[in-house]
């Protein structure tokens, strides 16, 4: 890498020094923030048009004006140079490029491995675990409605392995006809592992395949005379059929996206359609962070290079509008995936059809964000009057305690800014050490906890403190900032009306020392209660996944000298944590490997 800098910056000489290689450039203002990351087949070319050229559009010259700082980084073609700037921008976020703002991990269905009865999953986060993932899908609702079919067509299980363990007797999914009962050997390894194979052809997209070999096992049950076998495979081969007719979309290829994307007010949507294996998987919205001369052209450019970085691609992308690296772009895509990959944008009949199908989407997509961003503009001001802010709030922070009569509490923090939520600054703190059911010390601990982060000079500092309680929840917030040496933060408490209806709210101004009440056609009140609503819906979430946890951990597991195998026995033996917990010494004795001295042990433990 080459790092050139120069006070005040001199583009002229930089150009100077470059070579005509293909490779990477990077400019940074006087702080060292990253303005841009560009790639070229010439460096000296294209970053000649930046210092050299008389005029330049309004965005470009703003940019060029604050640099302070260039590098260079050379590579050996152009594709490196398209794949390393595609890198750059996803992991620094430059300030000028157009940006996938997709913080979210995608779903996928997980099907486990290393078992004798592998289970199907959802799964969202690191693919570290052992055993296959397909996808990824376009939204939870995709892998819902998958796993829930392949629970009719193929009876693989999905329960999770801690209830999978410690089953005596088949669950309900096995009476509804969903299960096979795994859990208690009601199918043999061979049988099984045949649906699972089934599972990961229909997965793989080859059902035509699955309904092929369901139909030769159907032939050969019934010439075997085993007409009971043949009677449930005919009835698999007539659903996938049934579902192949209901699914199938005429023209549309194995593995094919439709990506189509519209620009208004300064904001773009790109809309993608997604099919595999001929059938839709629905489609997905994203709203990129836009230059404002940016053009469609430029969005798809970085947006397929972007989102396909770090993904599967199908083997077909129908795009509205073409770019000059889009053939180079497909190259690398093939290269990368191992399977020749087509950008087309020319096209006719069903992928013509399937192209305005998703302008529609981006359009009507982005008609609902400006209008809600609109709308949260309009709240934003009024909180600002209300409040009598000297500008509208930038970063708004809430937080809500949740518990069950004291137990696993959970405090939430939300964030919200100009655009709304802000769900990746989102954050949870379980809550140790407390009295229970004491709120007050249970927020006293999380704010401690968030602010003193802001005190040693790290993290983001809110405009706006919201706390979701009256006066002794705000006392807390006070508290925690004057003791931390936090100042600069307005606090505000969110405090129900008597009667704890919506639009009774009292706003209590803990700086100011008095009370407000904006009512229930206040744009500001809609604003704070939609902030409040999202900190308790939280916090809420965490405190019940929190307390399923602890919930599922069996009292057995608190026994010395209870292994898994000998807790699973005692459960099958007794039908359950009840039946053992009725059950005397000398019935726990009558178990192989349980001593009197473990019996009396495992009863004390039971009856406290």
């Amino acid at each position: 890498m080459q790092e050139l800098s120069a006070t005040p910056f001199d583009g002229k000489a930089l150009v100077r020094t470059l070579t005509t290689s293909p490779g990477v450039y990077r400019y940074f203002d006087v702080d060292g923030e990253l303005l841009y990351v560009g790639k070229a087949g010439n460096l000296k070319k294209r970053v000649s048009s930046y210092f050299l050229r008389p005029r330049m559009e309004p965005r470009i010259a703003a940019m060029v004006a604050q640099i302070a700082r260039a590098e260079i980084t050379l590579t050996r073609t152009e594709g490196e140079a398209l794949l390393l700037e595609a890198q750059l921008i996803k992991s620094l976020k430059p300030r000028y490029n157009i940006l996938l703002r997709d913080d979210k991990s995608y779903p996928y269905i997980y099907l486990s491995s290393g078992e004798t009865y592998p289970r199907l999953a959802f799964h969202r986060g690191a693919k570290n675990l052992p055993g296959r993932f397909f996808g990824p899908f376009p939204s939870t609702y995709a892998v819902r409605e998958s796993l829930n079919l392949m629970q009719k067509l193929f009876k693989v299980r999905q329960c999770e392995d801690s209830y999978f363990r410690n089953r005596s007797r088949p669950c309900l999914q096995y009476q509804i006809g969903r299960c096979t009962a795994p859990c208690v050997e009601m199918i043999s390894p061979p049988d099984y592992a045949v649906d699972v194979r089934h599972v990961q052809m229909f997965l793989e997209g080859r059902s035509s395949a699955v309904i092929d070999e369901l139909g030769r096992g159907m032939d050969e049950a019934s010439h075997a005379l085993q007409f009971e076998r043949a009677a449930v495979l005919r009835d698999q081969v007539a659903a996938l059929r049934q579902l192949q007719a209901q699914h199938h979309i005429q023209g549309a290829n194995a593995d094919m996206d439709v990506i189509a994307c519209r620009i208004e007010s300064g904001l773009a949507c790109v809309s993608v359609l997604f099919f595999r294996d001929g059938i839709s998987l629905g489609t997905r919205d994203f709203f990129p962070r836009l230059p404002w001369d940016a053009s469609t052209a430029d969005v798809l450019s970085t947006f397929v290079a972007q989102y396909y970085l770090d993904r599967p691609v199908p083997r077909e992308l129908i795009l509205a509008e073409s770019w000059p690296d889009m053939e180079m772009l497909a190259e690398l895509l093939t290269s990368q995936s191992g399977h020749v990959v087509e950008l087309k944008v020319r096209v006719r009949g069903d992928r013509a059809r399937f192209l305005q199908m998703a302008e529609r989407n981006a359009q009507a997509s982005l008609t609902a964000r400006l209008a809600s961003r609109q709308t949260l503009g309009t709240r934003f001001d009024d909180l600002q009057k209300l409040l009598e802010l000297p500008e509208p709030p930038r970063r708004i922070e809430c937080f809500d305690i949740s518990h069950t009569m004291g137990e696993a509490t959970v405090a939430s923090c939300v964030v919200f800014g100009p655009e709304g939520a802000e769900k990746s600054h989102y954050r949870r703190f379980n809550i140790a050490g407390i009295t229970p059911g004491d709120d007050y010390a249970a927020m006293h601990q999380a704010l401690t906890r968030r602010f003193r982060k802001v005190a040693d000079g790290e993290g983001a500092r809110p405009d706006l403190l919201l706390i979701d309680g009256g006066h002794g929840q705000v006392r807390q917030a006070l508290d925690v900032l004057q003791q931390l040496g936090v100042d600069g933060i307005m606090v505000v408490g969110v405090a129900k009306g008597p009667a704890r209806k919506a639009g009774e709210e009292t706003l209590i101004l803990a700086q100011a020392g008095r009370e407000v009440h904006p009512g229930p056609g206040s744009p500001a009140l809609h604003l704070v209660a939609a902030v409040r609503d999202e900190a308790h819906r939280f916090a809420i979430s965490g405190h019940r996944r929190r307390r399923e946890k602890k919930r599922e951990r069996s009292s057995l597991e608190e026994i010395t000298g209870v292994g898994a195998r000998r807790r699973s026995e005692l459960l099958k033996a007794f039908g359950g944590l009840a039946g053992v917990e009725a059950a005397g010494i000398e019935e726990l004795m009558q178990i192989k490997g349980v001593s009197r001295e473990l019996a009396t042990r495992i009863y004390d433990h039971l009856h406290g």
